[in-house]
Formats: structure tokens, C-alpha cells, sequence
């Protein structure tokens, strides 16, 4: 039995079924598969993904997968990231390219990556920042963009995820840029990704949920967990049994749902950090062009932490296909207890930052 229709439950029915088991189900709440990386078409006939928008993999089960599912149907796309710092535009990584910042800025930071003593993984993540990058990179775009983007205090991070994750650079490097006057843009293991055709993200999820149809059950909202008895109790008041189970949900909702749980482990799962993100896609009738892929937004005023250029993905994300006519912005905002973020008023919030950042102009929103 697997709880959820998402990428990780798909990815466990695939294997299942690829490890020839065929007595196997996938019980998922809604009506559709992909869980938070699904896609929807609003009224206007825009797409919008759910969740995570940059295809890029060093895993390989994924690209087969990605293989299996859209074949020849993507776009490959060079990625073309920009930072908005004040009122200028820092080519992607901000550390790389700090020629772009103003002089005082860019020297500020150039000085402290200089003297910066270097970091250990084993320290909390605000510590790393400051021993890695010194505190100018970090006071002017580390510390305020991560904390838009986990709404975590990074002293209350570990380092050790950093991996792929953020460019650290030798000052060298960085000077060589700055007096030399050359961009610094090739880095990280997303600088090419890939976009299904039709359909954005949501689509290689319902592709593969199609060849494992046999096994889903769509409309299963799990609500309760007796482990002694291996049965599951269903919102509607059925019971399922099962052998072995495989959760997708997350541990904090699992833990609550498992009946006569020891009270230390509820409280531990309880106690666990977590956080979520609004999703806030706006389309105008105007032409697509922006050639940028996505944008990073550390500064406060604007809400969100980074835009993606829905269009430039793929043509078919707006109405019709038509970027002559449409343009669409998806944006990302986080939330948590350590970074409340009210839900009403967002949309008006998120359009007049797309505006004050000047990524968009008096141009009409028609979602």
C-alpha cells in the first residue's frame, strides 16, 4: 500500500510494478496525481504549476523517468537568472558577480569574501554564511533572501544540506570578475534544465500515473493508522488492510494519524520545523519579452522570494500558445510560524510587487 499520488508514491508504484509486484495500490486524496508538483489550467487558460518548476536531474531513475513519460516533447533552456538588488538587475549567483552591484556595495563585499576565514558544514547555517562569504555577501543578499525562502532563522538551519545548493567560490575567482568586468553566470547544476512541452511539470506526473493506472485510487483520504492491526481508516468510513506500507505525507500528519502512537514520539513530531510556500501566478495581456527565466527577490518589500518567467518555459503555459499576446509570472512566497504571512490580500500584494520590482509595467492582468 502507498499513501499519495505524488512524485515520491508514483516513484515507489514504478518500482513496485517494475519489480514485477502487481498486488499493490496507491491511495491519493484528490482526483488527480502529482500531489504539490501537479499542474492546473485556470479559467483564463493559463497553466500553473503547484510547485517546483525547474527540471534538472543529477538522478538517474528520474531521467529515465522524464524520458519514459515526454520523450522528445521539452524545451532545453540556458538558464538566465537575475538577482533584483535596489534598482538594478545582479546576474545569478549575486556572489559571482558583484561588478554589478554599486562600488561601496561591491566593495563591502569583495572585502569581507577576502577576509572571510571559511566555513564548517557542521556549524548552523547563519554561521556558515558569515565564514564563508564575510559579512557583506552575506548581510546584502545571504541572509535576507534564505530567510524569505525557508522562513527559518539561519542559526536555527544546519549547513550540511549546502551541497549543489549555493556557489562557494574563491575570492580569486570573484576579483577576477569584479576587475576584469566579465560576467559569472555558468554555475550550479540547474544553469540548463529542461520544461515539458504541454501540460508544465504536472505533465510527467500524469503521464506516469497513467501507465500505473491500475494501481491508483483516486478520491482516498487516509485519516487514521492502526500499525498492530495494519489497517487504514478512510474519510468515508472504509477500512483498507495492508502487508507493507509506503507514507508520502508529511511525518508530522503521519505521526498524528497513527492510533495509539507513544505520546514522545507525537511530541517529537510535533516539535518538527517545517514551512510552506504560496503559489501566485499572474498572466498579462501583453507580449512575452522577457528573456529572463526566473528572478530573485531578497529585499523585504516585495513579497515573494523569486518569479518565474512562466511563458519563456514553454508557449503553451499561456492562452492559445500565444506570447505575442500573453506573458505570465508565477510567483513563490513563504510562510511559518518564524515568518507569518497572511493568505488574504496576496494576489494584490504579489501584482503590485511584480510592478514595484519592475518586472512587469502598466500593463493589464487577466489572472
Amino acid at each position: 500500500m502507498v499513501i499519495g499520488a505524488g512524485p515520491c508514491g508514483l516513484g515507489a508504484a514504478r518500482e513496485l510494478a517494475l519489480l514485477r509486484h502487481e498486488n499493490f495500490v496507491v491511495l491519493e486524496r484528490s482526483g488527480r496525481p502529482g500531489g504539490l508538483a501537479a499542474s492546473v489550467i485556470d479559467p483564463q487558460g493559463f497553466t500553473w504549476d503547484h510547485g517546483g518548476h525547474v527540471v534538472f536531474s543529477h538522478y538517474g531513475e528520474f531521467d529515465r523517468v522524464l524520458e519514459e513519460t515526454m520523450g522528445e516533447e521539452v524545451y532545453q533552456h540556458e538558464r538566465s537568472s537575475y538577482i533584483r538588488f535596489e534598482d538594478r538587475w545582479v546576474p545569478y549567483p549575486f556572489q559571482n558577480n558583484l561588478r554589478h552591484l554599486p562600488e561601496s556595495v561591491a566593495y563591502e563585499c569583495m572585502l569581507g569574501l577576502i577576509e572571510a576565514p571559511g566555513g564548517d558544514p557542521n556549524t548552523d547555517f547563519g554561521t556558515w554564511m558569515e565564514s564563508v562569504f564575510g559579512p557583506g555577501i552575506t548581510e546584502h543578499f545571504m541572509r535576507p533572501y534564505n530567510f524569505k525562502v525557508w522562513a527559518t532563522p539561519p542559526e536555527l538551519m544546519q549547513a550540511q544540506w549546502i551541497g549543489e545548493r549555493v556557489s562557494v567560490l574563491d575570492y580569486k575567482r570573484a576579483l577576477r570578475s569584479l576587475m576584469l568586468q566579465e560576467d559569472d553566470v555558468a554555475w550550479g547544476p540547474n544553469n540548463t534544465f529542461v520544461f515539458p512541452a504541454v501540460g508544465a511539470t504536472g505533465e510527467i506526473y500524469r503521464r506516469l500515473a497513467l501507465r500505473l493506472a491500475d494501481h491508483i485510487s483516486y478520491g482516498r483520504h487516509v485519516v487514521g493508522i492502526n500499525a498492530d492491526a495494519r489497517t487504514l481508516r478512510l474519510a468515508d468510513g472504509s477500512e483498507e488492510r495492508y502487508d507493507a506500507l509506503i507514507s508520502t505525507m508529511p511525518l508530522d500528519i503521519l505521526v498524528e494519524m497513527v492510533e495509539d502512537c507513544p505520546p514522545r514520539l507525537r511530541t517529537a513530531a510535533g516539535d518538527l520545523e517545517h514551512n510552506g510556500v504560496y503559489m501566485v501566478g499572474i498572466g498579462y495581456e501583453a507580449p512575452l519579452k522577457d528573456d529572463k527565466s526566473w528572478m530573485y527577490f531578497p529585499h523585504s518589500n516585495i513579497p515573494f522570494y523569486r518569479a518565474t518567467n512562466f511563458a519563456k518555459y514553454s508557449p503553451a503555459n499561456v492562452p492559445d500558445a500565444d506570447t505575442a499576446r500573453y506573458c505570465a509570472y508565477m510567483t513563490e512566497t513563504s510562510y511559518s510560524g518564524h515568518k507569518p504571512t497572511p493568505r488574504d490580500g496576496l494576489e494584490t500584494e504579489v501584482e503590485a510587487g511584480l510592478r514595484e520590482a519592475g518586472v512587469v509595467d502598466n500593463r493589464p492582468s487577466v489572472a
